[in-house]
């Protein structure tokens, strides 16, 4: 006898974990096919182990004779006169040609029948386009059933948003995710039906649900990156869905065959067959009587099948009418978005839709579990704890460094969130975020009493209501650094106490020529304003801040900055940039700044400066920087800027200096390198308040003894040039403590560089070789520190 475990490998019990994607219909027709199995085992059994036919001859009487009967006192069969091997031999020529093919083989019927049911019934699992996606889809199902963080989420979120409904507004900084509005606690998920059905041992006390350990927030973590890439990859398509239908269809059509077919042939199993067989010159006899001794049982059995079959098929009907009448390509999750309070879990189709779907059929808690690690908030949550975990209060305290305005700052750079334990270091006086998205800025922020100065380098931003009535009052430098106009957060309108404002990005082309921002009128502490972008004017909000506004660094992409009305407003300006900005002459509306101080128009296209006239309207400009242009000479009439301290020439293409350049007496400060200057002009020893002087780069042969009447000079920078020799009277330059030399044809150095004392080896810049030109006293005096 054949053991039915022996049909093991028909069905799914190889691999138990995929009895969730087993609804009750197949549960229950697998039951069905192991019954009909059992039917047509038993059959076969039958057909081995009994004979399958017993036949005895007939004789057939003459007409009109009768058969005499003798008396006898004792009765007997009739003599036939055959032996056991003849008796064989008939039953077997009987069986094969008097006996009916059904009556036959109706057990082998029903064995391949129950074995193409079981094949169609988990042939998807089998396939090996759709096993594989069955196998990742249950594994990763089961690790989400099983890990701390599915029910740990459920209480972290609703602990977070409970501690938060009394102060529920947040402010956005962009396209940003909003926070989902959560339960209170896990006790009210208790209430429906699906949750009671949670062992005790995965409900979580709400005090402990905040500690996980760091295996499990990693393991958490992976297993979000997986159901990523997964969801990604299923719902391309849907061959599962197909796939099942497919092979429900086909168990139909099965079904109809073996009802009809079987209907009609149950009949022809009969217990008395009669079988005429042309053996008569081996028997003697040409015509018997049959008696089929398994065709009573057989016949019970069939219509016994029949039923079952019967049975199975209308549960097949039943799962096609499931498969059709229902949307089985989408699966919402707004029931689990309503029971949970994460409002944030994304609908799923095609076969990611249909697997949620038959789960259901088996366990609705699966998909409900499932759904924590869909939702954003709930990896945001496990992102936030894994990073606690990371970085603790003592490790960034190493990285606090004291920045270029002197306070103490920490920065962080391309993390997954900002960890709560930055709000422990009350030292931190300047926080610097960048490439970090989802940040949010917690209440807590409060404690950072001596914070005064943010950075965002390309991060989002979401800021508590308290936190930010905290950064109104504390904060006096931000810089936002952005590569999409929609980043740019709206809170920035806000901050009063705000000194320095630093804004970086760029526009579309189309939006840079009617660019605007929100009205600045709330920043009345604002005195510095830098913007970085591809403006084609300058914005209007900026009048907002004229009255207090003192530095404004306008720095554009190479854009032509062409609209200059609003900077006429800017009265009270006492630091002007426009960099890069392809001017190619002096804006008129810079002379009506009466109050500025410095004037920066480096990296633009001027080539002429006759508008320096209006300058001397300007009497405080202490600091012209016209360098990196395409200047070919200075106007005579610069000497009318008589206030002038600093003056930046370099880069440009300057060939012949004016001597009324040198009438600027109060000059401090001049950088002429870089350009192609042949001659200096002996003028040039008016200027008794020269400290510096660079004519580096440039086409000197030799240098003016008047030069040298500058005794202020501290830096001399002559490098570069076609100089042969240094006059002595570089004695007369007792201050100087920076000379350059380096890139000329000198053949040696003079002695009188002793007279220097405040000069020293580091400061003078020169060949190693023309340095030993010196004598050795003047050597070991310069190396001395």
């Amino acid at each position: 006898m054949i053991p039915v475990t022996e049909f093991r490998q028909f069905t799914v019990q190889q691999q138990p974990a995929f009895r969730v994607l087993k609804p009750w219909w197949d549960v229950f027709t697998d039951y069905l096919s192991v019954i009909m199995l059992m039917i047509g085992v038993f059959g076969c059994t039958l057909q081995i182990m009994q004979d399958k036919i017993i036949c005895l001859p007939t004789k057939t009487p003459a007409p009109n004779q009768t058969v005499a009967v003798p008396h006898q006192t004792e009765l007997k069969g009739l003599k036939n006169n055959l032996d056991l091997q003849q008796y064989s031999y008939i039953n077997q020529r009987c069986y094969e040609e008097a006996l009916h093919w059904y009556a036959k083989y109706f057990p082998y019927l029903v064995l391949i029948h129950t074995l193409v049911f079981m094949v169609c019934s988990n042939f998807w699992f089998k396939f090996p386009g759709s096993s594989s996606k069955i196998e990742h889809f249950v594994s990763i199902l089961g690790k989400c059933f099983d890990s701390p963080w599915t029910t740990r989420a459920l209480s972290e979120v609703s602990g977070e948003n409970s501690a938060g409904n009394d102060e529920k507004r947040e402010i956005d900084s962009g396209p940003t995710v909003n926070m989902p509005t959560v339960e209170d606690d896990l006790v009210n998920l208790e209430k429906t039906q699906s949750l009671r059905s949670i062992p005790e041992k995965l409900i979580v006390n709400k005090p402990d649900a905040s500690v996980l350990d760091k295996k499990e927030g990693e393991q958490a973590k992976a297993l979000f990156e997986k159901i990523k890439k997964f969801r990604l990859h299923v719902e391309e398509g849907d061959l599962l869905y197909v796939m099942y239908v497919r092979q429900n269809v086909l168990k139909v059509l099965k079904f109809l065959l073996i009802i009809i077919y079987n209907s009609i042939l149950v009949p022809e199993v009969k217990i008395t067959v009669p079988c005429d067989v042309n053996i008569k010159d081996m028997t003697g006899y040409g015509h018997f009587w049959c008696n089929h001794t398994t065709a009573h049982l057989f016949s019970k059995l069939a219509y016994c099948y029949l039923c079952f079959v019967g049975v199975y098929g209308f549960t097949c009907l039943y799962t096609l009418y499931w498969l059709f009448y229902r949307s089985l390509k989408e699966y919402s999750f707004e029931y689990v978005r309503q029971e949970t309070g994460i409002s944030d879990i994304p609908d799923v189709k095609n076969d990611f839709a249909f697997m949620l779907h038959i789960i259901d059929q088996y366990d609705p808690l699966y998909s409900k579990r499932f759904a924590v690690f869909l939702s954003e908030v709930s990896e945001n949550k496990l992102k936030q704890l894994n990073l606690n975990h990371e970085w603790t209060a003592q490790k960034l305290r190493q990285k606090l460094k004291t920045n270029a305005n002197n306070r103490l700052e920490l920065s962080l750079f391309m993390l997954s969130g900002l960890p709560d334990t930055v709000f422990e270091l009350t030292e931190l006086q300047s926080l610097k975020l960048e490439i970090i998205n989802n940040v949010t800025i917690p209440a807590s922020i409060s404690k950072l009493e001596d914070l005064q100065e943010l950075t965002l380098y390309q991060s989002s931003l979401k800021i508590h209501s308290a936190a930010l009535a905290f950064l109104k009052e504390n904060l006096k430098v931000l810089r936002v650094k952005f590569d999409d106009s929609r980043e740019l957060p709206s809170w920035i309108y806000g901050m009063r106490s705000l000194e320095e404002l630093y804004l970086s990005g760029f526009f579309s082309h189309d939006i840079s020529r009617n660019v605007t921002f929100e009205s600045l009128r709330e920043l009345k502490a604002l005195k510095t304003l830098h913007l970085k972008s591809n403006f084609a004017k300058i914005p209007q909000a900026i009048v907002d801040v004229s009255s207090h506004l003192q530095r404004l660094y306008v720095h554009n992409d190479g854009t032509k900055l062409v609209v200059f009305n609003n900077l006429k407003k800017m009265v009270h300006l006492v630091h002007l940039e426009l960099v890069h900005c392809e001017l190619d002459r002096i804006p008129h509306a810079i002379f009506s700044l009466s109050n500025l101080q410095e004037l920066d128009l480096r990296e633009n296209n001027l080539k002429t400066i006759e508008e320096i006239v209006s300058f001397q309207h300007l009497r405080k400009l202490v600091s012209l920087k016209l360098w990196h242009n395409s200047i070919t000479y200075i106007p005579d009439h610069i000497k009318k800027l008589g206030s002038l301290e600093r003056l930046y020439f370099s880069h440009n293409k300057i060939e012949v200096l004016p001597s009324n350049l040198f009438l600027c007496h109060k000059l401090r400060y001049m950088d002429l390198s870089n350009n192609e200057i042949c001659f200096i002009p002996p003028e040039i020893g008016v200027l008794q308040s020269l400290q510096y002087f660079s004519v580096s780069s440039n086409r000197l042969e030799n240098l003016p003894d008047e030069l040298f009447f500058c005794k202020k000079l501290k830096t001399l920078k002559l490098g570069m040039n076609a100089l042969t020799q240094l006059s002595p009277k570089i004695s007369f330059l007792v201050s100087l403590t920076h000379l350059e030399l380096r890139g000329n044809h000198f053949d040696s150095l003079p002695a009188e560089l002793v007279s220097c004392q405040a000069l020293k080896r580091n400061g003078l810049l020169v060949e190693d070789a023309l340095f030993e030109t010196l004598p050795s006293d003047v050597r070991e005096q310069m190396r001395a520190e």
